[in-house]
């Protein structure tokens, strides 16, 4: 039988980010700064979160805007598998910005770090920037289409809020592409999809400028840390231990 009171406690989860984003809309957007808070006491290193995100985008073989990194710590016989989710930091000091030479990568007011596909020349010096890893190439690849059947759902992607027909062979095609937070959902007040998928609740989403909202709360009462702070990056993920 499933634990009734956690069961109920991830839901209430999830309906609490979707009242704190509704409040979020309300503001204007530079007052908004959108983080997203991961538990890795809950992380189970199942995937959910990466499969989640590359249905929701429909990203091609080799882009995956979420991953989990896995290690072993210990020594035998006391070891144990530790999983660290790693989406796009959406660092409000984004070394991938300064050195796009033609202003396809930018920060928003909210904090989300984009690129716009139809400036980006897929020159991938943000690539070689970006200390986390975050960002992937596409080339036009796709999972059917060296096979006798390919399968036309992997030509149509939805990013942005614009539908990308990749049969066309433009954007994004050529560019480089990276999490942006789902985007697309956040305008429609809705969670990220990783947000929702996720088996263990181990992550969270919210705008941390609202001292009300639920990850404010959960970075106020738990010891939480960022990948690489000593950069000066200003990372917007945080990690709860």
């Amino acid at each position: 039988m499933p634990d009734i009171p956690r069961v109920l406690e991830m839901e209430n989860a999830i309906l609490r980010m979707m009242d704190d984003i509704q409040r979020a809309l309300q503001k204007p957007v530079e007052e908004r700064h959108w983080v997203m808070v991961i538990d890795l006491t809950k992380c189970v290193g199942c995937d959910a979160c990466t499969v989640a995100c590359k249905s929701e985008n429909k990203t091609p073989p080799e882009v995956a805007y979420n991953i989990v990194l896995q290690d072993e710590v210990g020594k035998y016989p006391n070891v144990r598998r530790v999983f660290v989710p790693r989406p796009c930091m959406h660092c409000q000091n984004p070394p991938c910005v300064d050195v796009c030479p033609v202003g396809a990568t930018y920060k928003r007011e909210d904090g989300i770090v984009v690129v716009d596909y139809e400036v980006c020349i897929g020159c991938r010096y943000c690539i070689a920037a970006c200390p986390y890893g975050a960002r992937m190439f596409d080339f036009g690849e796709t999972y059917t289409g060296n096979t006798p059947n390919p399968q036309e759902y992997e030509n149509i992607e939805f990013e942005y809020g614009h539908e990308h027909n990749r049969s066309a062979g433009g954007s994004p095609i050529g560019n480089v592409r990276k999490c942006h937070f789902c985007l697309h959902r956040l305008n429609e007040g809705l969670l990220p999809a990783c947000i929702t998928d996720c088996i263990g609740r181990a992550r969270y989403f919210g705008d941390l400028n609202d001292p009300d909202s639920l990850v404010s709360e959960l970075l106020g009462r738990r010891q939480a840390f960022r990948l690489k702070e000593e950069l000066g990056t200003n990372p917007s993920v945080y990690y709860l231990t």
